[in-house]
C-alpha cells in the first residue's frame, strides 16, 4: 500500500527502467480523480487493448467511450515496445474484483485466488497498461513488447518497494475478463522478478545490432512561433509527406510556412488528437512520435 506516484516519478522510474516512453499533451492531468479516490495503490493491473494500431489504440485508451469515459489506463504499451502514457490519477481501467485479490495482491501471495466476487472498485488500487493486441489468442506479442510490459511493471514495483506478485493480469482480478490473452501472467511475473533481481538498466542492444537512429530534440513550441527557417523544418516535412500528412503544393522546405502547421496538424489527427490540440502546433509528444532525424 502506498501513495501513487506523482508524473514525474512515474516518467523517471520507467526511464531508469529502459523504458521507451512517450508523454501524451496533457497526460499529467488527465484522470477520474472527481469521480473517486486514486491511492492508495497497491499493485499493477495488465490488459490488452482488442484493438489494431498504435495511434488508434493510444486515442481510444485516452479518450474513452460515451459511456466510459477516458483514461482507460495510464500507460498503452505498442508493438514495438513503446509506452504511451495517457493518464495519471484514477483511470477506468480495473472496475470491480474480487476482495480477496486484493488482499492477496497487498500481500503479495503468489499464486492468486482466483476471482469470485466482483464487489470492490480496483480503479484506485490498480496503476493500469493496456497492450496492443486484438485479445484473440493469434495476434502475436512481439519480445519488445513483452519486454516492455516487463520492464514498465519492474520499474512500478521497484519505485513503490514492491515484488513481482504485486502485478496481475485483470483476468485475475476479476471474472468476467479474459486479458491479458496470448502469454501467462505467471511466466510474466517471473520475468519482473529477473528485472527486480538486478539492478535498474537501460535495454541492452541485441549482438550486432546497428546503432540506434537519433532524432531531433523536440525544440519549444515557441520556435515554431518564430516562423523558423532551417534544415530541421525540411526533416520535419519530410516525415508529414512520409506520414500521408502533407498538405504541400510544393516542398517541404527549410521555411515554417502554413502549409507545415497544416501537415502537422494532420499528424496530430492521425495520432487521435482532436480541437484545440490539434492546431498544427507541435507539441513535445506528437513531435516525438513523429521521430524527425538528427540534423546537426
Amino acid at each position: 500500500m502506498a501513495n501513487p506516484l506523482s508524473a514525474d516519478a512515474l516518467v523517471t522510474a520507467l526511464r531508469d527502467e529502459g523504458v521507451t516512453v512517450v508523454e501524451h499533451d496533457g497526460w499529467r492531468t488527465h484522470n477520474r480523480n472527481h469521480k473517486g479516490p486514486w491511492g492508495p495503490v497497491n499493485g499493477v493491473v495488465i490488459h490488452h487493448t482488442v484493438s489494431e494500431g498504435t495511434a488508434h489504440s493510444v486515442a481510444m485508451c485516452h479518450d474513452g467511450y460515451a459511456d466510459l469515459p477516458g483514461p482507460l489506463c495510464h500507460g498503452v504499451v505498442a508493438k514495438d515496445g513503446t509506452v504511451h502514457l495517457v493518464g495519471n490519477g484514477r483511470a477506468n481501467h480495473a472496475g470491480s474484483g474480487d476482495p480477496d485479490v486484493l488482499q492477496a495482491v497487498i500481500a503479495e501471495r503468489d499464486p492468486l485466488p482466483a476471482p469470485v466476487r466482483n464487489t470492490v472498485d480496483g480503479n484506485p488500487h490498480f496503476y493500469g497498461f493496456e497492450c496492443v493486441n486484438l485479445g484473440d489468442g493469434k495476434d502475436p506479442w512481439p519480445e519488445a513488447q513483452l519486454e516492455a510490459i516487463a520492464r514498465v511493471s519492474a520499474a512500478i514495483c521497484r519505485a513503490h518497494g514492491w515484488h513481482a506478485a504485486s502485478v496481475i493480469g485483470h483476468k485475475e482480478w476479476t471474472n468476467t475478463k479474459i486479458d491479458p490473452r496470448g502469454f501467462g501472467m505467471a511466466e510474466m511475473r517471473a520475468r519482473i522478478a529477473a528485472r527486480l533481481a538486478a539492478p535498474a538498466a537501460p535495454a541492452a542492444p541485441a549482438a550486432g545490432a546497428p546503432a540506434a537512429p537519433r532524432y531531433q530534440p523536440y525544440p519549444g513550441a515557441a520556435w515554431f512561433a518564430g516562423q523558423p527557417r532551417s534544415e530541421i523544418v525540411t526533416a520535419v516535412g519530410r516525415r508529414l509527406v512520409a506520414e500521408g500528412c502533407s498538405a504541400y503544393t510544393a516542398g517541404p522546405g527549410p521555411q515554417w510556412t502554413e502549409a507545415d502547421r497544416r501537415s502537422y496538424a494532420n499528424w496530430q489527427r492521425k495520432l487521435g488528437y482532436r480541437g484545440a490540440d490539434a492546431d498544427g502546433v507541435p507539441g513535445r509528444a506528437s513531435w516525438e512520435a513523429l521521430k524527425v532525424p538528427y540534423t546537426p
